[in-house]
């Protein structure tokens, strides 16, 4: 047990220790701790749809009677956890980004790590961007194949490995996020389908951050550049801008047949509750219009936020880089003494001596209060 203890006393010397937060509930735009309401600057929640008291009610009321209304599958999808309202959704889903099929998996970890580790083997090739979430990075390692990883948004970098190695091997993955979780920048899509038909290599995007919010479809930068089609594979999650629980790959129905095959976070986990998917159901077919408009009620905030602090962003996230653990840690609990729940993100999430305070905007957050809190972050600063 001295090893565990040892360990944790590093982490707190080098104010790295990692706790679970005692929030005690959350309703609207704001979370309570300890009594206290502080405004919430630090969920991905992006459109605010799971607070929404009168939504929930609304789609409880109108299902609750339904069969399907459960909160188990109770088995994984190839057995008995399936039913029409999955099928239902992926096929909702997949005509959301153009694509032949989808499938759908637990969290958007496993659907990562599921999909990278599958679709090669011994005798294929992988290139990453080197920011890329970690369930890639995992589901890179888990697989048996040989991966490079290119400087972040370095296409010129990416090309350079390209020519190198890319002839050594059969098969070729490029992949990227295109909102990438940290710092907000967003891939240039474009270069990288330029790449992927010079190379001959597979394109795969994780929408993750960016579905829900950009796009004439709200399916991400790929749909709001009209690009879907030349995207090979597009992961993203329902956990985040559709306020649900569940990740998905859509692709055309080839890699989705052998991803039911292959993909064992697929094939060896219960299936997500009907209820979650219910509500996805819910929110695509019955209340997108309304999905749509908390969209553009953000991106106008965006637009606003990133104009005053005039630092070029476009995206919902708006990282504060701070440097050194300790003061970030700090200044994070000044904020949230402040009223704005705020968290430190420190290594390894981020590279040594970029920690930093990573805020989320949300559909419901007002330009005054973005305004308030980043005048109060300088000052702490």
């Amino acid at each position: 047990m001295s090893f565990y203890s040892d360990e944790i006393d590093k982490l707190i010397e080098k104010d790295n220790f990692r706790q679970v937060y005692d929030i005690e509930e959350k309703h609207g735009k704001y979370l309570s701790v300890k009594g206290k309401d502080m405004l919430n600057f630090t969920c991905n929640d992006y459109l605010n749809l799971s607070t929404d008291r009168n939504l929930i009610n609304e789609f409880v009321e109108k299902y609750k009677n339904n069969n399907e209304f459960l909160f188990s599958s109770t088995a994984s999808r190839l057995q008995t956890g399936t039913s029409s309202v999955y099928k239902k959704l992926e096929k909702n889903l997949a005509k959301l980004f153009q694509k032949e099929a989808c499938l759908l998996f637990n969290t958007g970890y496993q659907c990562n790590l599921g999909v990278v580790s599958s679709l090669v083997n011994r005798d294929d090739v992988i290139f990453s961007d080197k920011l890329n979430h970690a369930s890639i990075i995992d589901g890179m390692r888990l697989s048996t194949t040989q991966f490079y990883r290119y400087k972040h948004l370095d296409y010129e970098n990416l090309e350079e490995l390209l020519k190198k190695h890319r002839n050594n091997y059969k098969k070729a993955i490029i992949i990227s996020e295109s909102v990438f979780s940290m710092d907000g920048d967003i891939a240039d899509i474009k270069k990288l389908i330029e790449l992927k038909k010079k190379y001959d290599c597979y394109l795969m995007i994780d929408e993750a951050h960016a579905f829900g919010v950009f796009g004439k479809n709200l399916a991400g930068i790929a749909d709001e550049e009209d690009i879907l089609s030349e995207v090979d594979i597009i992961t993203a999650t329902l956990g985040k801008s559709f306020a649900s629980v569940g990740a998905f790959c859509v692709a055309n129905k080839t890699i989705i047949d052998f991803l039911i095959n292959k993909a064992n976070s697929f094939i060896f986990s219960t299936a997500l509750p009907p209820v979650n998917v219910m509500w996805v159901n819910f929110l695509i077919e019955e209340k997108f219009d309304l999905v749509k408009s908390k969209s553009l009620k953000l991106k106008k905030l965006i637009n606003e936020a990133h104009n005053y602090i005039n630092d070029g962003g476009t995206t919902q996230i708006v990282p504060v880089i701070i440097g050194e653990n300790n003061k970030t840690v700090k200044i994070s609990e000044e904020l949230r003494s402040k009223g704005y729940y705020v968290l430190p993100i420190r290594p390894p999430t981020v590279p040594v001596n970029t920690s930093r305070i990573r805020l989320s905007l949300t559909s419901d957050i007002t330009f005054e209060e973005f305004k308030i809190l980043i005048d109060t972050v300088k000052e702490a600063v």
